[in-house]
């Protein structure tokens, strides 16, 4: 019997929202990126468009490194710029285990300031239950 495989869902990722008409906002995601659910984000100050937020500054990504929002649906921009919608401001609460981050978070150290960066927007990560 083959074993079914099921893609993660939004009620996998957000585990509660007091209004997603207040913590949810349509940004522009950079191009160069398959961007999954749960993508932690950053803000790029040149442009305003947001990215995978890496472990440090990158050189034309100034900015980026913060972690400021969560993408609450997959969304393909490798050939060109795409939008997304992404919860942006709290109060909010996401699952840990549903986060994905950028290749260069890699460290528990960097994990746990990328949790820090989003409670600080109102974001809390929590372990799921």
């Amino acid at each position: 019997m083959p074993t079914l495989t099921m893609a993660p869902t939004l009620g996998d990722l957000l585990k509660y929202e007091l209004n997603g008409n207040y913590s949810r906002e349509t940004v522009t995601l950079k191009s160069g990126t398959n961007y999954a659910l749960g993508s932690v984000l950053g803000q790029i100050t040149a442009t305003g468009k947001y990215r995978l937020s890496p472990a440090a500054q990158v050189v034309g990504d100034e900015g980026a490194e913060t972690a400021v929002a969560v993408l609450t649906e997959a969304v393909d921009a490798t050939a060109a710029d795409k939008t997304g919608l992404v919860v942006a401001r709290g109060p909010a609460i996401v699952s840990k285990a549903a986060l994905v981050f950028d290749a260069s978070v890699d460290q528990p150290a960097e994990k746990t300031a990328k949790h820090a960066q989003l409670a600080a927007a109102g974001i809390v990560p929590r372990d799921p239950a």
